[in-house]
């Protein structure tokens, strides 16, 4: 990594903490340039303002969350072949993940945006609503599988339910950060794992 992109890793990496902490309004281009130890000039040098900061972010955070889902969900299909059992063992492992982090999970960029849209130009809010479908496609792949397999035991619509997967997840962020309870987020991937199999799996069969 040049000396350049060093710089403006710290940057966003600053910015991210500050923005999750106290959000992107009170989080200034200034107090960044303070702690990066770099210029205003510089500073200017990789981002152009506040929401070309706040793009960088969203696509930082999104291709970090990326790298995890493929992993779990990756790993599932490598333990079982069949698509429901793959699920709920990459349900399993994100849980475990989530649990065993060394420190509370910071939060998620995506929901910060959400709350404080009116800071954001219009490509920066439409970037967000792309992550938010992202999520809805890479879930919705893996349900599809899973349904054509395994017809469900109620009507369910499958963006619905990917949806559902997103909320539990970025739910549980929003509860865990509310209470200090850092087991909140791994309980509640873990009962959508229970949702997901009373819901698929077949009366005789045994999943684990």
């Amino acid at each position: 990594m040049s000396k350049g992109e060093e710089t403006r890793e710290r940057i966003l990496a600053i910015m991210e903490e500050s923005v999750l902490q106290k959000g992107f309004g009170a989080t200034s281009i200034e107090e960044v340039i303070t702690e990066a130890g770099i210029t205003k000039s510089g500073f200017f040098y990789h981002f152009q303002n506040k929401n070309a900061l706040a793009k960088a972010l969203l696509l930082r955070y999104l291709e970090r969350e990326d790298v995890i889902l493929d992993d779990v969900f990756n790993r599932g299909r490598d333990l079982a072949e069949d698509p429901l059992q793959a699920f709920l063992v990459g349900l399993k492992l994100l849980a475990e993940l989530m649990a065993n982090l060394p420190q509370e999970h910071p939060g998620c960029l995506v929901a910060t945006c959400c709350y404080q849209e009116s800071l954001f130009d219009r490509e920066v809010r439409e970037l967000n609503r792309r992550i938010v479908l992202h999520w809805r496609q890479r879930f919705r792949s893996l349900l599809e599988a899973i349904a054509e397999r395994y017809p469900s035991r109620c009507e369910v619509n499958l963006d619905e339910l990917a949806d559902m997967v997103s909320a539990t997840i970025e739910g549980g962020l929003v509860l865990g950060r509310a209470t200090g309870d850092r087991q909140i987020l791994p309980a509640q991937i873990l009962l959508l794992r229970s949702y997901i199999r009373l819901l698929f799996e077949p009366d005789r069969a045994t999943v684990h």
